[in-house]
């Protein structure tokens, strides 16, 4: 697979799992190979709320040990197309914005961000306070894409599952994968 179908996604301690399988599953049918890092408090709210391990999603070509900075993805030199967190803890997004790599997640968004490459932070935190706004606009002014993982309901989505898909469309949309039959608003 040439690089240019070769994202990032890192999985962080927020809640928002419902959205991870989604979003493989439509990478997955696109042709889009999946390197992963999760961090610790991932690994538990992924546990807490699907009861499931990394391991045990679909589609993820290789698992990379939060503080592995041999890892590709912490080189410009290694080519991906995009990275994504999904979801992002407003401590991730915090350290991203402050320009601090204290593990791999924080290390490859820097190198997204200084190679010009999207980067896509699906914070999830309610209600934001100046701080996370803050560090909102930074990012969003380095370059960076902040889409909070809101679900449209226009679409009349009937289970969780298809909320969830839809979202993960529109993370796809914004990588320039337009995945096959998303809902698309017809006016």
């Amino acid at each position: 697979m040439n690089d240019t179908r070769r994202i990032i996604l890192a999985v962080t301690g927020a809640t928002g799992m419902l959205y991870v399988e989604p979003l493989l599953n439509l990478l997955a049918a696109e042709g889009v190979a999946v390197h992963g890092v999760i961090s610790d408090s991932g690994r538990q709210v992924l546990r807490l709320e699907l009861g499931r391990k990394p391991e045990d999603l679909p589609h993820v070509e290789r698992w990379f040990a939060c503080d592995d900075f041999t890892a590709p993805m912490a080189s410009g030199s290694s080519l991906y197309a995009a990275m994504i967190i999904l979801p992002c803890t407003t401590g991730t997004l915090g350290a991203i914005a402050a320009g601090y790599s204290g593990n791999l997640i924080h290390r490859a968004a820097d190198v997204s961000l200084k190679e010009r490459r999207p980067l896509l932070l699906a914070v999830r935190e309610t209600p934001l306070n100046r701080t996370h706004l803050t560090n909102m606009l930074r990012l969003h002014e380095a370059g960076a894409i902040i889409i909070p993982p809101m679900p449209s309901f226009y679409q009349n989505p009937k289970t969780l599952d298809e909320m969830a898909r839809n979202f993960a469309g529109r993370i796809c949309d914004q990588i320039g994968i337009h995945a096959a039959g998303m809902k698309r608003w017809g006016g």
